[in-house]
């Protein structure tokens, strides 16, 4: 009898443990249904966000990992004012003007409403100043007084920030001020152009994080007054609730709402991600850390910086019997689909021979880069120098030297 009853109740146990099992194999698969980049796909349907129009990209590659209508124009607000900062920071890479500069500000500058840092007409400050006080006050009159600085007055910068647009490929944007005060039609863009123009502010200039990265900072007014201090502080409160933020712009208006082009760096991944109109102040920083989070879940970035020594290549009929090759630059790419980047494999294809003359610059060949056996890009690989085509007398001192040698 009490074997019989131990039985039984071994198994009961045993059926017990098989449901239980199941059911907690059943969760474990619902969980990872609702978990973004758990089962690592990058699906947009992965991750969900309040605003009606929202991107994320990898800053490097230009990699789109999620986007949610990101072509319904919008208005842009202040963060209009990230284009104003590449062409300053433009002319500044060109020379044209330096951060000591001394900037006299305006009366049309001083008139600007809405978000601004208070500068009175006659007031000098340096450029530098004045792109902190851009970058992280979002000041309107600032924004105008280096719009004049750099063109001379803001209808001419505006001009140049259209052709910079058109020259990016921001295709669905129109801009018709420097700060974004403009609140009708006439003025708009996308969430694909922001994200567009905020890659080029960041990978060209990456200086651009030591404005964007302030939370609040003094400056000092100086006027027939005197002189009298006043704190910038930062309108993007993202830089306190994610801790990757590094920047870079907020912008809300009536039409606008509210919108956001937030950029963050983990683990050597530098993230873009565009929030427009969104409902409140709230939902926009909400959103950019969501999609933040999911795009560190599923993001890896294989980099090869390619320093290592290329064999230089045989010339036939060339006044010299090799060629230096190198690569025309690293080579990086992003993954999002869980693989195992460890395994990306690199072959180098050149030619056996090259034939007189060769030309510095030219293509000799390419590194090709192939994961899973499916090729995943390529790097071109250059002639480093000229090589002349060899005539007679050539051939002649070739042999004169051989001989003495």
């Amino acid at each position: 009898m009490v074997k019989r009853m131990d039985g039984v109740y071994e198994m009961r146990q045993s059926f017990w443990k098989k449901v239980l099992a199941a059911w907690l194999s059943f969760l474990l698969i619902f969980m990872a249904s609702l978990v973004p980049g758990l089962d690592g796909t990058a699906a947009e349907g992965a991750v969900t966000v309040s605003a009606p129009s929202a991107i994320l990209l990898e800053a490097q590659t230009g990699t789109v990992i999620f986007e949610k209508d990101a072509d319904r124009i919008c208005s842009p607000a202040s963060i209009t004012k990230i284009m104003t900062l590449l062409l300053i920071f433009e002319a500044l890479g060109q020379g044209q003007i330096h951060l000591t500069d001394e900037v006299v500000t305006s009366e049309h500058a001083q008139s600007m409403g809405g978000s601004q840092v208070f500068l009175e007409a006659g007031e000098v400050q340096t450029v530098e100043t004045l792109i902190k006080c851009i970058a992280v006050a979002s000041g309107n009159d600032a924004a105008v007084a280096m719009a004049e600085y750099v063109c001379g007055s803001e209808e001419a910068f505006v001009t140049k920030m259209n052709e910079k647009a058109q020259s990016l490929g921001m295709t669905n944007t129109h801009f018709t001020d420097c700060c974004g005060l403009t609140d009708d039609d006439s003025h708009h863009t996308t969430a694909r152009d922001v994200a567009i123009m905020s890659r080029e502010l960041v990978q060209k200039y990456p200086d651009i994080y030591q404005y964007t990265g302030i939370w609040m900072e003094d400056i000092t007014h100086t006027t027939a007054r005197g002189s009298t201090p006043f704190t910038l502080s930062s309108t993007n409160k993202l830089l306190k609730q994610y801790q990757w933020a590094t920047g870079l712009k907020t912008g809300s208006t009536a039409k606008a709402k509210y919108c956001l082009s937030a950029t963050a760096r983990k683990d050597g991944i530098d993230l873009i991600t565009v929030v427009m109109t969104a409902p409140d102040s709230r939902a926009r920083f909400l959103d950019a850390a969501t999609l933040f989070s999911y795009g560190y879940s599923v993001s890896a970035l294989y980099r090869d910086d390619n320093k290592d020594q290329l064999l230089p290549v045989p010339v036939k009929g060339g006044q010299e019997e090799r060629v230096p090759v190198v690569y025309a630059s690293e080579f990086v790419w992003l993954d999002t689909d869980g693989n195992d980047i460890s395994m990306v494999q690199k072959r180098i294809s050149v030619p056996k021979e090259a034939e007189a003359p060769v030309v510095v610059g030219t293509k000799a060949g390419e590194a090709i880069y192939r994961l899973n056996g499916e090729q995943i890009g390529t790097v071109p690989i250059l002639y480093a120098s000229n090589v002349e085509k060899a005539f007679y007398r050539d051939y002649v001192k070739k042999a004169v030297t051989a001989f003495l040698l």
